[in-house]
């Protein structure tokens, strides 16, 4: 007899067993209900209510009170995978303690995000690693470890990575398409989810809401080519919120949801998260598909089946034997020391002259100025914080608060209109006494969208407000009571946040200067887009919904009382030293669904630094930030500079122990700091290869290098050695503290095809791109192994690194899989990508796989090796891809390299669809074709075109018009005797 009538109850039989019979018991109802992100519990069976879906990125999100590590991309400048293992593992348990406080926190944690960070002014940059897939692999398979657990069985959490594929723009990010050839895709996009699915501590993937080649990723067919090919795990695919619907709604790729739903749960789609709580929206079209045959009963027997193997893991019908059931690790003494140790970890010495570390001491004076100084930012995905450090807070009690001097450094203003000077009037009964905690920090749960205190007004008396300009024109006004001006869903505008912050955030306003009125200007309201108008009633930004229009605003005279720039050369001209605290609030300019528009950091903060260092040339600049930021001027004038990712909870207390020397930085840069504008691509060009994209194509002078970091100690490398050992590269070196402090050092391998070395752009010409055909496409050099180690002065240590061989190769679009060359191969060993100090070189038999063989393979048209004004789309709805022209009224470019064409070809054959001209050249041979519309991008028709093609040749295609090439064969019969 058994104590498990149920088998899916039993313990000792395998979770595939129990999942098997556990499905054959459940209705079809019952089925369906659990793709939607909210299943309902299933009560005749014992079942609880499940959810997919829980944030976790650097802590536990939207669930309240939780420990706040650095920002993700702080993580990546760590450079350390065993302690974000940890911040992972202390992340996990924290999810498991709160789960047990409060049933609506999930297990399934949507974390990390691990799309690189190939263009710096990404809103989201700050969720993600690193802009390399080799550094950004490291430390996802090092969170995700953490995440999980190491029980055989049972996971402490279920990591979903972050998002499916190719995803860099918040522009237009569920309607615009990823263009991504081949060897982009191979070599970048891919690498980044490989190694930690392969890990084995993934649980799934979420796609994310952008198209890929002209399809949307939620019906990619590259989740079950590759995704699925690297683990024989069951893997969950969580559509991001809204996505389903998008489908249809705004991407209007099908034409109604059935058949999107339909084509989403076929791709791989298992978890639709689509209009909130409420399942019955989505329920209801997968019900209305099948039905109409869009969708078997197999396909959602095989999402729910991976549902259900994730809540085995996860311990939910084994509660005794589950380890992880009871942790209850919340705010322990050992998670607020390692959200320190990660913040001192993240810190990046950028430049020091040798003004660093600044010891405290007797009758020393640190003016500790700018609009992060007393601040400790949060993002998007933070949670609620327990323990707050700002850099203030943290150097006065390093230094001493009788030896800090500081001023914010905002410009102080009053507002006047026809009717007198805008004021906030006082507020009745708890404005300043339940919305405060008990430490006096203003609760945001209770003052953000306040709607019972008084709207501003106009009178004879001003109220003082901190004019806080944040770049590209965005500003925030503050009282001295630290009341952001906001807007409540009623339109009034009051004194009643504590930070800007929410989806649409409602404290940012832009002025708007009045043409024929001196000084005028009138207030615009970002987050709901209406003017400011000050009325009997109030301050207000629209009226029963309606916004107020640019006609009706009140038109404002603004009184500097205080320049900000001035009260720092006060405080600075008084000081030993100036730390000047500069960088982002995460949810204005850059953050999810805004990117940033330039590398410049804000004129107002700008100003700051300046009128710091001419006051006192002993100013460093800190920039706490969640993105690079262009600072030449900065970095030539200014004998120190630092940066950090906004670093959570301990920040302050972990920059003010850097600057004191109690702790030596080692912090790298996880991506290339430009030194321009100029020097970035398109927001929108994919294709690192072919525009000379991060470290690893971009052949200027970086303001930063990828990798860069400076310490407090000198380190030197020496002994390189790199020998083949069967499939794997062994290498080997030392490295040695010459200095006089125990320090970190993070040693960086490299490798890169030996050969020639490229000459380097000319000046000023950062971004020269490769005329059409120059074979020079391979990386400068790539991150293939990297390690950080802590060395006592005067101590050594060897390292060894093993890379797999295949690390040295690269996507073949000849041929259609990935190779290694045989040659010589160049092993960089130092402390940065630009910071070379060992190199040697070790041969590699590689395979040589020749010219392309066009006659036994033909082309597939993404197989380029260089284009010009094309982009990648569609080939059919369901799988495959085409190349098109950029615009209708350009020609693209093609060009394929050694092509085979043996003892003669005599006509090649074109698969086209839609309307246009299809030039051929190669060898002196010129051909053209022109064809009309044949009935849609997806109806293709074969063209042939007659050549006198034999040997190897370069061809080079020309499309005009609204035509899709999808391949290129040699016709039969007709090559030449």
């Amino acid at each position: 007899m058994t104590d498990h009538p149920l088998p899916f109850r039993d313990p000792q039989l395998s979770f595939s067993r129990r999942t098997d019979d556990l499905l054959g018991r459940l209705t079809l109802d019952e089925r369906i209900a659990m793709l939607h992100q909210f299943a309902p519990a299933v009560e005749r069976l014992g079942l609880g209510p499940f959810r997919t879906g829980q944030e976790a990125l650097h802590g536990v999100a939207w669930m309240g009170p939780a420990t706040v590590f650095p920002q993700a991309v702080g993580l990546g400048a760590t450079w350390n995978d065993e302690l974000v293992r940890r911040v992972g593992e202390a992340v996990g348990n924290e999810v498991r303690a709160k789960r047990a406080q409060d049933d609506r926190v999930g297990l399934n944690v949507w974390a990390p995000t691990v799309n690189l960070l190939r263009h710096p002014l990404w809103g989201r940059g700050e969720e993600g690693y690193s802009e390399d897939p080799a550094l950004t692999s490291a430390i996802a398979v090092a969170y995700t470890r953490g995440l999980r657990g190491d029980h055989p069985h049972y996971w402490r959490t279920a990591p979903v990575l972050k998002h499916w594929l190719a995803h860099n723009n918040e522009t237009e990010r569920d309607t615009a398409s990823s263009s991504v050839r081949p060897r982009v895709l191979h070599e970048y996009d891919l690498r980044a989810f490989r190694d930690a699915v392969r890990a084995g501590a993934v649980a799934g993937v979420m796609p994310a809401y952008n198209l890929v080649n002209g399809r949307p990723n939620h019906v990619s067919p590259l989740l079950e080519q590759h995704l699925r090919s690297w683990t024989d795990q069951p893997l969950v695919v969580c559509s991001d919120a809204g996505a389903p619907s998008n489908l249809v709604d705004s991407e209007h790729y099908f034409d109604t949801h059935e058949e999107a739903t339909a084509a989403a749960l076929k791709a791989g789609v298992d978890s639709f998260t689509d209009h909130g709580t409420d399942s019955t929206v989505m329920t209801g079209r997968i019900r209305d598909a099948l039905a109409k045959g869009l969708l078997d009963e197999s396909d959602i027997d095989t999402a729910v089946r991976r549902l259900l193997a994730m809540r085995f893991a996860l311990g939910e019908f084994d509660p005794e034997l589950d380890p992880y059931a009871q942790v209850d690790d919340l705010d322990t003494a050992e998670h607020r020391a390692l959200a320190l140790e990660a913040a001192e970890q993240a810190v990046v010495l950028l430049k020091n002259d040798g003004l660093l570390p600044l010891a405290p001491g007797q009758g020393r004076t640190v003016a500790v100025v700018g609009l992060l100084a007393d601040d400790c930012k949060l993002d998007w995905y933070s949670g609620t914080l327990m323990h707050r450090s700002t850099p203030l807070d943290g150097i006065r009690e390093r230094y001493g608060a009788e030896n800090v001097l500081h001023t914010e450094g905002v410009d102080r203003i009053r507002l006047k209109t026809s009717d007198g000077w805008l004021r906030v009037p006082e507020a009745d009964g708890t404005q300043d006494g339940e919305a405060r905690g008990a430490e006096g920090a203003l609760d945001p749960a209770l003052l953000a969208g306040r709607t019972d205190l008084p709207p501003l007004t106009c009178g004879d008396e001003a109220t003082e407000l901190a004019l806080i300009d944040w770049g590209d024109g965005v500003l925030t006004l503050r009282t001295d009571e630290g009341l952001y001006l906001s807007v409540a869903d009623d339109g009034y505008v009051r004194a009643s946040a504590d930070e800007p912050g929410g989806w649409v955030v409602q404290e940012t306003f832009r002025r708007e200067e009045v043409e024929g009125h001196d000084g005028g200007h009138r207030l615009l309201h970002i987050g709901t887009g209406g003017y400011v108008s000050v009325a009997a009633d109030g301050a207000k930004v629209a009226v029963s919904g309606e916004k107020i229009s640019r006609e009706d605003a009140t038109v404002f005279e603004s009184e500097t009382v205080e320049s900000g720039a001035d009260a720092v050369a006060r405080i600075a001209a008084a000081a030993d030293t100036v730390i000047v605290v500069a960088g982002n609030d995460p949810h204005i300019n850059g953050r999810e669904t805004e990117d940033r528009t330039t590398l410049d950091l804000p004129a107002q903060q700008d100003r700051l630094w300046r009128a710091a260092h001419a006051a006192n040339p002993r100013t460093v600049l800190v920039l706490s930030s969640a993105y690079p930021y262009a600072v030449v001027d900065a970095a030539a004038a200014l004998p120190a500079l630092l940066w950090t990712a906004h670093g959570g909870q301990a920040a302050g207390t972990a920059l003010a122990r850097v600057l004191a020397g109690d702790v030596s930085p080692a912090g790298r840069l996880p991506q290339t700091w430009y030194a321009s504008d100029d020097d970035l691509p398109g927001l929108f060009d994919y294709d690192v290869i072919g525009s000379r994209q991060t470290y690893l194509y971009f052949r200027g002078t970086p303001l930063f290098p990828f990798g860069h970091g400076l310490g407090y100690a000198d380190f030197t490398y020496s002994g390189l050695r790199a020998e083949a050992d069967g499939d794997q590269l062994r290498v080997s070196f030392t490295v040695t503290n010459d200095g006089t402090t125990a320090a970190d050092e993070v040693a960086q391998v490299y490798v890169r095809a030996a050969g020639p070395a490229e000459a380097p752009a000319p000046e000023g010409l950062g971004r020269r791109l490769p005329e059409l055909g120059d074979p020079s496409d391979l990386p400068l050099r790539k991150l293939v192994g990297h390690r950080r180690l802590h060395l006592a002065p005067g101590a050594a240590r060897s390292i060894e690194f093993t890379v797999p061989l295949e690390e040295l190769g690269h996507w073949n679009v000849a041929h259609g899989r990935w190779a290694v060359e045989p040659g010589g191969y160049e092993i960089l060993a130092g402390a940065s990508s630009a910071d070379i100090r060992l190199t040697t070189t070790t041969e590699v038999g590689g395979e040589a796989l020749g010219p392309r063989p066009v006659k036994e393979r033909g082309i597939e048209a993404a197989d380029y090796d260089r284009q010009q004004g094309t982009e990648l789309v569609d080939r059919a709805k369901t799988e495959g891809d085409a190349v098109a022209p950029a615009s209708a009224d350009d020609e693209g470019r093609l060009v394929y390299r050694a092509c085979d064409f043996g003892d003669g070809v005599r006509a090649l054959a074109f698969q086209v669809s839609g309307e246009g001209r299809v030039t051929v050249s190669a060898a002196g041979h010129n051909s053209l074709i022109q064809f009309p519309d044949t009935g849609g991008p997806y109806s293709y028709r074969t063209v042939e075109v007659a050549v006198d093609l034999r040997g190897v040749q370069e061809l080079r295609i020309g499309l005009t018009g609204s035509v899709r090439l999808a391949r290129i064969d040699v016709v039969p019969g007709k090559e030449s005797a």
